[in-house]
């Protein structure tokens, strides 16, 4: 059975100590009882998303940005990108503020993040990726072992690691070989 921590991962919020303490059926039953609660919560938001989606294509760029910036949760603005799929993502991708995408980006998998990245044009795609390399490293080596080697380029630019040496094991071992052959 996994544990608690595992279990309740998709919130990114950690588990609090009390909770932790409990044996394992009382800490499964708490996990079944957040996910209810939160699919209780949320209900209708994949319809919402979609919806939005739908109703954003026949609105400008220039309408549709300021107002998301300003009015829409990056979290929220993300789940209307799920549902717009990568090539309107990417078209709204390339006019939002840097600051901005970057918290959306959070709340995007990493797989479909390198599909974007690798439809931006290329000035913004780098900026982003530079970003996160400097201040969401992790984040960045997620989304990379998904990038194209034209995008993955962009990475082993700013990534120092040694040609020809043995690579340290690692989750991202593999992504650190690519770099190195490229």
């Amino acid at each position: 059975m996994a544990t608690i921590t595992d279990s309740l991962a998709w919130a990114e919020v950690p588990v609090p100590l009390t909770i932790q303490q409990m044996n394992e059926h009382q800490q499964e039953a708490i996990a079944s009882w957040t996910r209810e609660v939160v699919d209780t919560k949320t209900e209708g938001f994949e319809e919402l998303y979609h919806a939005i989606s739908m109703i954003v294509k026949y609105i400008p760029h220039f309408v549709v940005i300021p107002l998301m910036v300003e009015h829409i949760k990056p979290q929220i603005a993300a789940g209307v990108c799920l549902k717009m799929g990568v090539d309107q993502a990417t078209s709204y991708a390339n006019d939002l503020p840097p600051e901005y995408f970057t918290e959306v980006s959070r709340h995007i998998d990493a797989p479909m993040m390198a599909e974007i990245l690798g439809k931006m044009k290329k000035h913004h795609a780098e900026k982003f990726i530079i970003t996160e390399l400097r201040h969401h490293l992790t984040r960045m080596l997620q989304i990379a072992e998904h990038l194209n080697d034209r995008m993955l380029e962009i990475v082993a630019k700013h990534v120092a690691i040694p040609s020809g040496e043995k690579l340290p094991a690692s989750p991202y071992t593999s992504l650190f070989r690519r770099i190195q052959d490229l």
